[in-house]
């Protein structure tokens, strides 16, 4: 394993908000703009966001932009993929010297399906690893369904985050350059009009 791996503790998330409705702009921008990024650095360009710093800032903006973007039952999906350990990232960032305590409020109950892949970089016993998540995910009651190339989660939009806040960070101490898509659905049609 390349050995400059590993050595900055910034999170980070880059990912595309897709609201399913002829005012997306405005429906991303109020998302972005009604989230508390204080804890965060944060760049927006014409295909995505990424924003970087501890990681208990950087799921708690990512669940607040998903439950702002989707609160008046629009139907949404997030995309996105977290990366740490990542040698191209720098340890100097001012996010990370933020209080540890996430800044937004709790989301309102809300109904997510989701789907993602966990990628430990450069572990010989990787799937090992993976397959620890999954009976973690099972045991958190959130997880839906395996399938070719990810494990779906599903549930409230909180206990979600929580799971994968937590096997993100599990992963983390057991290998020090992990990558985690992720991929979110909230109102969906194909929902059925579920909702935590």
């Amino acid at each position: 394993m390349n050995e400059s791996c590993g050595t900055s503790p910034i999170v980070g998330f880059r990912f595309t908000l897709s609201p399913m409705t002829d005012d997306f702009v405005g429906t991303i921008k109020g998302a972005l703009k009604g989230t508390n990024m204080t804890g965060v650095w944060r760049h927006t360009d014409d295909v995505s966001t990424v924003i970087r710093g501890r990681a208990e800032h950087v799921f708690d903006v990512a669940r607040t932009v998903l439950s702002l973007a989707s609160e008046e039952g629009r139907h949404v999906s997030m995309s996105g993929t977290f990366s740490v350990g990542c040698p191209g990232d720098s340890a100097g960032d001012e996010a990370l010297q933020s209080p540890p305590q996430p800044l937004n409020a709790i989301s309102r109950e809300q109904y997510v399906s989701s789907q993602f892949a966990l990628y430990p970089m450069g572990a010989k016993n990787y799937m090992d690893l993976i397959y620890d998540e999954i009976e973690q995910a099972k045991q958190a009651g959130v997880y839906n369904d395996s399938m070719h190339y990810a494990s779906g989660v599903h549930g409230n939009l909180d206990d979600v985050f929580s799971y994968y806040e937590a096997a993100f960070n599990r992963t983390r101490e057991k290998n020090r350059h992990v990558v985690m898509t992720v991929t979110f659905s909230v109102n969906s049609p194909s929902h059925g009009g579920r909702h935590a």
